[in-house]
């Protein structure tokens, strides 16, 4: 990173950045282009969670290629300025990589769409069976990840 004092390092401080996260942005390669989709997520433990229909592009190309990168920031608003140039984004982002995996057994995924509803809501759900038989449910085993911070 070229601007040393801008990085976060520390495993607490990346944690709270995936926290206040709404979004993750994975990002994907499909013959030979990128390609980006934002996606709705959970964390536990070093692991990604998402969830998504059986079938589309994205599901596609994860089984002919499951590493992958992805962001998620946290946009803390505008800096003005008193010229232009001096005008800044305040934010709190990561970038990182990983494999993907997709999720089988019924169990798993619950536990899965858990983890996914946590980062969006402290309530309890529960989910009809044929609901979660339905929905694909894939997790992202993080192997590098690497914060950025401009506040």
């Amino acid at each position: 990173m070229r601007r040393a004092e801008k990085k976060v390092q520390e495993r607490d401080q990346i944690e709270a950045i995936i926290a206040q996260a709404r979004v993750c942005r994975l990002g994907m390669i499909d013959n030979g282009v990128p390609y980006v989709v934002p996606l709705n997520f959970g964390y536990c433990d070093g692991t990604l969670y998402f969830h998504s229909a059986h079938q589309g592009r994205k599901v596609d190309i994860l089984k002919t290629h499951p590493r992958v990168c992805f962001e998620m920031d946290v946009d803390l608003g505008i800096r003005k300025g008193d010229t232009a140039c001096r005008w800044g984004a305040r934010y709190r982002s990561l970038i990182g990589y990983g494999t993907v995996a997709f999720l089988e057994g019924l169990e798993e995924k619950v536990r899965a769409l858990d983890i996914i509803m946590a980062q969006y809501s402290d309530e309890n759900h529960v989910y009809l069976e044929e609901s979660v038989r339905n929905t694909l449910v894939f997790k992202l085993t993080i192997d590098e990840i690497e914060g950025k911070q401009s506040e």
